[in-house]
């Protein structure tokens, strides 16, 4: 199964700012969880939820006006589950050049009608980049893994 990212572009409007005057992050979350759902029902082929969103990182704020793009790529799948990295770049509208804005991992998994797990297709790790991209969402699995049991006695 050939795994291409999934690309929205768009352009930021006035509904999305927050009180700075920029995009607020609560549009940008929901662009991502957007593009990660859209990502995981099209290698899953089935309805997905998200489990897990992780490490949100903004780097730089989105102004209003410019041209957003947020890709979608898997970079690790388990039984049922499918990891997804999340870029979000911004222009302006006179620049050419997209510049990284934010990044996250998403995590969902494949569910029937009754909310039971499904199996999704392995994804295969092809070039070095991939392998690259696996064994990080392997690295952060282990890192959750360790948060969780951390959270534990608070929640």
């Amino acid at each position: 199964m050939e795994n291409k990212p999934i690309t929205f572009q768009f352009i930021s409007e006035p509904s999305d700012v927050n009180y700075g005057g920029n995009v607020h992050g609560g549009s940008v979350m929901k662009w991502i969880d957007q593009a990660g759902y859209a990502c995981a029902t099209t290698w899953s082929g089935n309805y997905s939820v998200t489990v897990y969103v992780g490490g949100i990182r903004f780097y730089e704020p989105i102004k209003i006006g410019e041209i957003v793009k947020v890709e979608a790529q898997v970079i690790y799948t388990g039984s049922s589950s499918m990891h997804i990295a999340i870029n979000v770049f911004s222009r302006n509208l006179k620049q050419p050049k997209f510049d990284k804005k934010t990044h996250c991992i998403i995590v969902f998994v494949a569910v029937d009608e009754n909310g039971k797990k499904l199996p999704v297709p392995k994804w295969i790790p092809e070039t070095e980049d991939d392998k690259q991209k696996e064994q990080y969402a392997i690295r952060l699995m282990q890192l959750r893994t360790q948060i969780e049991d951390e959270m534990k006695p608070f929640l």
